[in-house]
Order: C-alpha cells, then sequence, then structure tokens
C-alpha cells in the first residue's frame, strides 16, 4: 500500500511506532540509516532531517558537510525482526542540498530521471532481480568466515541444503515489507543460495533489490551466520551473480525488447564499472556460468543476455554480468538510457550466437568482443564514454572512476 505523509503520521500513531528509520544509501549503494522518534516526523515530511554529509564516502568533505533526508511516504514499510511493541518502520529518502535542491550523487533520484525519460518516450521499463549470496558461519568471536553454511548443490534438498529455513525466514520477511519474491533454491557453491524477485516497475525493483541485502544480512546473523554478497567470495567456486531481467512496452502494450537488447549490448563495456564496481567483479567473469563475451541468444546460460524460454507478459530478456556490488538505482537508470538509445535508433540484434562459451574453442570465441578484463579498464572506458557523461553527473563519475 502506498500511503500519504499524513497517512504514515497516522499510521505510526496508531500501530505502536516507537522509531522510524529513514533510509538512503550511499553512492556505490550501501544503505545507510538515521532514527526519528515519532514526534520528529512532521518536521522531517516538511522540512527533511539533517544529516553529516562528510561522514559518507562520496558525499564531499567538512566544507559543505549538511545535506537532508526527506522521506518518501510511499515506501513505508515495518521491519520485522524488530519487536511487535514499540515498532520500527522504515521510509527511502530523498537527499537534498539546504537550499532543497537534489543531490547530485543521490543515485536513486538519477534512477527517477531515467524513468521519466522513457515515460517522455512513452515507453516503460520492467525489472525484476535475481540475487545470489553465501551464507558462512561465524567464529567464536561472532567475526564471518569463510566457512561456508552447508555442502550442498544445485537445487538440492534439505538436509544436505541447510539453507532452506533461511530463505523461508527471508521470504516471508520479504512479503512483510511488501516486497514479491518469486521462488528460492540453493545455488551451486556450497552456501550459496539465490532468491528471485517477480518483475516490478522500475523504482520498486530498485528499490526491493536495495532493501533485500539488508534484510538477507540481518536474517543470517540471527541464526548465527554471516550473508557475502561479493562477486567472488571463494576462489574456485561459483561467483555470486545479479542477474537483471528486464521486458519493456510503450503506451500501446507493444514490446521493445530486441532495439532495448541492440542498445545495452552498444554500450555495455562503457557502463561495466557501474555493473561490477570492485577488483574481483572481473575473477567472476567467463566462469561458473558468468559470462565474458558480449553476446546474446536464446537460453543459453554462457551468453551475456539469455532470453529464457517464455511469452506474452513473460517474456523477458536477462544480463547475466552484473554482481550484488551494483547500486540497482544507477544499474538500472543505465540500462534505460541505452535501451531508450536502441529504440530511438531502431537498432537491430546480431546474430546469436549459439555457442557454449564455456566449451567453446579460442578461434570461435575471438569473434566476439570482451567485457572489460578488469576494473582500471573498465575505469577508462566509463571516463571516455560520451554515453556515460550524458546520462549520469560527474560527481558520481568521478567517484567510480578516480
Amino acid at each position: 500500500m502506498k500511503y500519504s505523509a499524513q497517512e504514515v503520521i497516522q499510521y505510526v500513531n496508531e500501530e505502536d511506532v516507537k522509531f522510524i528509520r529513514l533510509t538512503f544509501c550511499d553512492v556505490y549503494g550501501r544503505q545507510k540509516n538515521i532514527s526519528i522518534m515519532p514526534s520528529e516526523l512532521p518536521r522531517a515530511f516538511e522540512y527533511g532531517i539533517a544529516f553529516d554529509a562528510s561522514s559518507i564516502d562520496g558525499f564531499g568533505d567538512e566544507m559543505k558537510s549538511d545535506l537532508f533526508l526527506r522521506p518518501d511516504p510511499e515506501t513505508l514499510a515495518v521491519l520485522p525482526w524488530r519487536p511487535e511493541h514499540g515498532r520500527v518502520v522504515r521510509m527511502l529518502c530523498t537527499i537534498t542540498k539546504p537550499n532543497g535542491e537534489t543531490y547530485e550523487c543521490d543515485t536513486r533520484n538519477v534512477l527517477k530521471k531515467a524513468i521519466k525519460a522513457a515515460k517522455d518516450k512513452g515507453v516503460e521499463f520492467y525489472f525484476g532481480s535475481e540475487l545470489e549470496f553465501y551464507l558462512f558461519k561465524l567464529d567464536e568471536n561472532g567475526e564471518p568466515t569463510k566457512e561456508p553454511y552447508d555442502n550442498a548443490g544445485y537445487m538440492d534438498l534439505a538436509p544436505a541444503d541447510k539453507g532452506e529455513n533461511i530463505r523461508r525466514e527471508i521470504c516471508l520477511d520479504m512479503e512483510k515489507m511488501g516486497m514479491s519474491p518469486e521462488s528460492s533454491h540453493h545455488e551451486e557453491g556450497p552456501g550459496q543460495n539465490e532468491i528471485d524477485f517477480r518483475y516490478s516497475n522500475s523504482l520498486t525493483a530498485a528499490d526491493d533489490a536495495m532493501s533485500f541485502k539488508t534484510l538477507v544480512r540481518t536474517i543470517a546473523h540471527r541464526n548465527g551466520l554471516c550473508a557475502d554478497f561479493s562477486p567472488k567470495p571463494l576462489q574456485g567456486k561459483p561467483g555470486n551473480g545479479f542477474h537483471i531481467n528486464l521486458s519493456v512496452k510503450d503506451d500501446e502494450g507493444h514490446y521493445k525488447l530486441t532495439q532495448v537488447l541492440a542498445g545495452i549490448m552498444e554500450y555495455i563495456e562503457q557502463i561495466t564499472v557501474f555493473l561490477n564496481p570492485v577488483e574481483n567483479s572481473y575473477e567472476r567473469f567467463g566462469e561458473n556460468k558468468a559470462p565474458r563475451y558480449i553476446s546474446w541468444s536464446s537460453e543459453n546460460r554462457s551468453q551475456l543476455i539469455r532470453i529464457p524460454a517464455a511469452s506474452g507478459e513473460y517474456r523477458r530478456a536477462e544480463l547475466r554480468s552484473p554482481d550484488p556490488k551494483a547500486n540497482p538505482y544507477l544499474a538500472y537508470a543505465l540500462l534505460i538510457y541505452a535501451g531508450l538509445y536502441g529504440i530511438e535508433n531502431d537498432l537491430s540484434l546480431p546474430p546469436a550466437a549459439e555457442i557454449n562459451f564455456f566449451k567453446a574453442n579460442k578461434t570461435d570465441a575471438r569473434k566476439y568482443k570482451e567485457l572489460p578484463e578488469n576494473l582500471e579498464e573498465a575505469k577508462a572506458l566509463a571516463i571516455k564514454s560520451d554515453f556515460v557523461n550524458k546520462h549520469l553527473p560527474q560527481e558520481i563519475i568521478d567517484i567510480y572512476c578516480k
């Protein structure tokens, strides 16, 4: 349910809410928050709540350190892991300067601008996330180890799959927060799990992907474990992917998937640093179903883009290169802009690559361009990209690339 500011105030007064968490993320997509008491809620809606931006990576220095959090009442959600009495709720926030202007490094606002650009063209994008994570044991001091919670394999059952009950807790709490889990299972790696979302509009999908990681870490810790979303937690084992499913249609209900995918393939090298933002993102490429080559086909999981078997409203494409360290607001914004470029220029996809890149010989593979080999190469491509410089604030580009 989407609330107005007045309805949120009424809900807080009637439902024994004692703390309101105003939540936002830094440029890298790491969630932050500040808790306020119910009496401060009217002020938060009217004026915003100030915070010290100089203490947030990428948000400036002590010279201009005051920024404000302005809660979005439509994102109200109860935190189900907190007590029933004296409830805790959270709202996602817009970040503004003291003069009321939206802050350049508010990545949620970057996505809002992309959504508006698409709407102005009569197009709407939908996204669904598939997020993978490892569950590791804690040591005697409560610190994370690299010892997997189990040694189960792909889609194994309990008791080999020890994560079954934890995934159940996660899915139930997701529903309590208004998210829509679609499926969950054990992944290929020891202690590795995956939970998939039902598709939704772009902003909701990004909000949910952001909130999901906090929820998973919280429930894992409650069970004496650590949830690890890093791209390559264990050498020689599968990495964690953030597979992004997308579909698009215009005002007349016509699907524009082919042109959108052609646009994404056109710019994927230049935006990779924002989809794979850390060093070991690049250790994942080219093995265990993580792509290395810029290609597409139907169903084939060795490709960058896969079009799963489906029809009608369920027809979608899956981008397989991003990992969970990506900020979903930036990822979805750039995919929207690349897709719009494909639509505006009526781009066509190259022929499908009907080969298994994990088994293909080097001669066949060399016919296809590759994703950046490492983080430095990805940064260099983004810095000189007219596309990236057109669609992202310079402050964000500098933080990622310099």
